[in-house]
C-alpha cells in the first residue's frame, strides 16, 4: 500500500526558490508534502513529489523550474502539479503506473484514431489495386488478374471503388450483387468471392474492423439463394461424337486463322487458351510434340500433346505465317504480337450456322467418343484431356504421362474426324492396353 504525502506547508518562497536555482546550489529543497525543489546546477532546477509504495521509495518528476512559468513550472505551479498525484497516493495507486498507463491509453487512442483516418484514405479501388499486385505473383497467368480486374471494374468499382473499405456495408455488397446473381450467377459468386478477398486483405492490414460483409457462410447465405438453387449448372455446349466428320467436313473448307485454330484444338483435345496461345517453340515437329508448358495450364503442370498427321497439316497451313526472327505464336491474331481472339473461334462458329456450339464444347465430343466408340481405359482419356487425378492413390502410383498409348489414341481420333458422316454405325472399338 502507498504511504501518503504529507500535507503542504509552503516552506519555500518563490524569491528564494529563484535565488537558489541562480546560484546553482545544488541538492533538494523541501516544500513540505514531499515536494521538492532539485537543483544540479546553475539555472538548472527541477520539481520532484518524493512517495513510497509497498516499502518502496520513488520519485516522480513534475517538470522543469521556470520563474515565468512560460518553459516550466513556477513554485505556485508545482503545488498544484502535486495535487493530482498525492490524490492517487491516497486512493492506494503508484502515481507513476498511473501516468504511464494514461499514456499508454493515449497512443493506443492516437494510433486507433490515425488508423482509422488513414483507413477513410484507403477506398476500395486501391485496396483492390493493392490486394491484385500483392498476390497476382502467385497466379499461373495473367489471364487470371485479368478477369478479376475487369470483374470489379465492371461491378464493383461504379458502386464502391470510391468508397473508404472501412465503410463498405451489407447493403453495399447486396446492391452489387442482386442485379446480377439471377442473371449471371457463375459472374456473380466470382464477384462476391473477389470482393471479399480485397475486404480480407484490408481486415488483415487493419484497414477495417468490422465483419467482412461480402463472407458468404453465415451472412449473404442467409440473404441470397445458393448459386446451384439460381440456374442448373450451364456445360460447354458440344457436338454429338458421331457428328464430327460431317463438321469436320465444313470446317475444313473454311478459310482463315480461327478455321484453323479450331481444327488445330479439336484435333488435339486441347483448350481453347492452350491452343490459342500456343508459340512455335513449343512445338517439335520432328518428334511430332506440342510441349504446353505449366504456366499456361490449368492444372499448373507442362502437358505434352502428340501430334497426329491431320494436326501436322494444320501446322504445315500456319507455316508461312510464322516470324522469321522470332518466336510468334502458332495462330497469330491481328494486333502484332497477339494471339487470335477466343471470339474469333466464336464468330467462325456463327458463320457455320452452329452458334450454338462452343470451342471448349469440343473437348466433350472427344470424351464422349473415347467412353462410347472405343475400349480406350479412362487414365489414357484423362491424360489427353490433361485432367487432374482426383484419387490419390492412382496419382501416386501414375508416373508418366502414358504419352505412347495417348499418341495412337489421337491419331485414331483424327482418322474418325476424318470419316464420312454417314459411316458411324459399326465403328470398331479402340483396343488399347489399360494404364500400368
Amino acid at each position: 500500500m502507498a504511504k501518503a504525502a504529507g500535507k503542504l506547508t509552503g516552506r519555500l518562497q518563490a524569491v528564494a526558490v529563484k535565488a537558489l536555482v541562480a546560484a546553482g546550489q545544488p541538492g533538494a529543497h523541501a516544500d513540505g508534502g514531499n515536494l521538492y525543489l532539485r537543483i544540479a546546477g546553475a539555472g538548472a532546477g527541477k520539481w520532484t513529489l518524493r512517495y513510497a509504495i509497498d516499502g518502496k521509495s520513488r520519485e516522480m518528476g513534475l517538470g522543469p523550474y521556470d520563474a515565468d512559468g512560460k518553459a516550466g513550472l513556477t513554485l505556485a505551479q508545482a503545488r498544484e502539479a502535486a495535487e493530482e498525484p498525492r490524490a492517487i497516493l491516497r486512493a492506494g495507486l503508484d502515481p507513476i503506473a498511473e501516468r504511464d498507463r494514461k499514456a499508454a491509453e493515449a497512443k493506443a487512442e492516437a494510433e486507433r484514431l490515425a488508423a482509422q483516418a488513414q483507413a477513410k484514405a484507403r477506398v476500395f479501388r486501391d485496396v483492390a489495386a493493392e490486394y491484385i499486385a500483392a498476390h497476382s505473383p502467385g497466379w499461373r497467368n495473367a489471364k487470371h488478374r485479368a478477369q478479376l480486374t475487369a470483374t470489379l471494374a465492371t461491378y464493383a468499382y461504379p458502386k464502391i471503388g470510391a468508397q473508404p473499405v472501412a465503410e463498405i456495408s451489407t447493403d453495399d455488397v447486396l446492391a452489387i450483387l442482386k442485379p446480377v446473381w439471377t442473371a449471371k450467377p457463375e459472374t456473380a459468386s466470382r464477384l462476391r468471392g473477389r470482393i471479399e478477398s480485397v475486404i480480407d486483405y484490408a481486415m488483415t492490414l487493419k484497414w477495417r474492423e468490422a465483419p467482412n460483409p461480402a463472407r458468404w457462410r453465415g451472412h449473404l447465405a442467409n440473404l441470397l439463394p445458393p448459386r446451384s438453387k439460381v440456374r442448373g449448372v450451364k456445360h460447354h455446349a458440344a457436338l454429338p461424337w458421331q457428328e464430327i466428320g460431317g463438321f469436320m467436313v465444313t470446317l475444313r473448307k473454311q478459310g482463315g486463322t480461327a478455321a484453323r485454330a479450331l481444327e488445330f484444338a479439336i484435333l488435339t483435345a486441347t483448350r481453347t487458351g492452350e491452343t490459342l496461345g500456343a508459340r512455335w517453340s513449343e512445338i517439335d515437329l520432328g518428334a511430332a510434340v506440342w510441349t504446353v508448358p505449366p504456366e499456361r495450364m490449368k492444372a499448373g503442370r507442362e502437358h505434352r500433346v502428340p501430334l497426329s498427321d491431320a494436326a501436322l497439316a494444320v501446322l504445315a497451313t500456319m507455316a508461312p505465317l510464322r516470324p522469321e526472327e522470332s518466336d510468334g505464336f502458332v495462330f497469330p491474331g491481328a494486333a502484332e504480337g497477339r494471339p487470335l481472339s477466343s471470339m474469333a473461334m466464336l464468330m467462325l462458329l456463327r458463320r457455320m450456322k452452329r452458334g450454338a456450339l462452343t470451342a471448349h464444347g469440343f473437348r466433350s465430343t472427344f470424351r464422349d467418343w473415347c467412353e462410347e466408340a472405343t475400349s480406350t481405359p479412362h487414365a489414357v482419356a484423362e491424360a489427353a484431356l490433361a485432367h487432374t487425378i482426383g484419387d490419390k492413390v492412382e496419382a501416386a502410383y501414375r508416373r508418366g504421362d502414358l504419352f505412347a498409348k495417348r499418341a495412337r489414341l489421337m491419331a485414331e481420333w483424327a482418322d474418325y474426324c476424318a470419316k464420312a458422316p454417314a459411316e458411324v454405325h459399326a465403328l470398331p472399338g479402340i483396343h488399347i492396353e489399360a494404364a500400368g
